[in-house]
């Protein structure tokens, strides 16, 4: 670790990202086993994130992310739909069909964007907000398809999943450690899965570098 960075900070972060990884909370001895530090440090960094509500312990002493994180985590979507909106533009309107940017929200996925193309008379209505399993719908399937996947495009089909006679194609945000989401576009008529497959996976190619070049971490692999 450089000089110029806080080693406690650094752990601190570091427990943040273990909780968040870990739906049924860790033992302050799981803690201290993921950072390589001693139990004593542990119940210091917990201590100190409890005080903020970002860390909270459970009857049976293990540790979960706190509620302080759902209000850090609000300003995360308006970032997302700035750098998305353009893109998801040119998407819908090079292929005529309603675009998107969806995130995971726990089981569910969440629809943070949606750009309507202008040059169509009829398109799918997808509001902002609209919620549905990760395993229904182009836009879940492509975030589960991008979970474990590193490189190389990859994009998923679906016909009337959600709704009947819709078509849905969508792509996982690859290569962003911090964000599990997708691309995806859906249309009332049949798509060229080959054509607009690829249009898709580089569109979230795209969202993935601006938010590379927001700050937001890549993963080099």
């Amino acid at each position: 670790m450089g000089s110029e960075t806080s080693q406690t900070l650094d752990r601190g972060l570091r427990v943040l990202t273990l909780l968040a990884e870990s739906e049924q909370g860790l033992t302050i001895n799981e803690l201290a086993a993921g950072l390589g530090v001693t139990r004593t440090v542990v119940y210091r960094l917990v201590a100190t994130l409890e005080q903020h509500h970002l860390a909270r312990r459970d009857g049976h002493a293990r540790v979960h992310l706190g509620l302080a994180v759902l209000h850090l985590s609000q300003g995360v979507q308006p970032m997302l739909r700035a750098w998305a909106n353009p893109v998801l533009r040119s998407l819908a309107d090079r292929v005529g069909a309603t675009a998107h940017l969806t995130i995971a929200d726990g089981a569910e996925s969440l629809a943070i964007a949606v750009v309507e193309p202008s040059g169509t008379d009829f398109h799918v209505a997808y509001r902002v907000g609209a919620r549905h399993p990760l395993e229904r719908g182009a836009a879940g399937r492509a975030i589960l398809l991008g979970r474990g996947r590193r490189r190389g495009p990859a994009y998923v089909a679906t016909d009337g999943e959600l709704q009947r006679g819709a078509h849905g194609v969508a792509a996982p945000v690859l290569g962003v450690p911090a964000v599990e989401a997708s691309v995806g576009v859906v249309a009332l008529e049949d798509l060229d899965v080959d054509v607009v497959g690829p249009l898709v996976a580089r569109a979230a190619e795209e969202i993935a570098g601006g938010l590379t070049g927001a700050g937001v971490s890549q993963d080099p692999a």
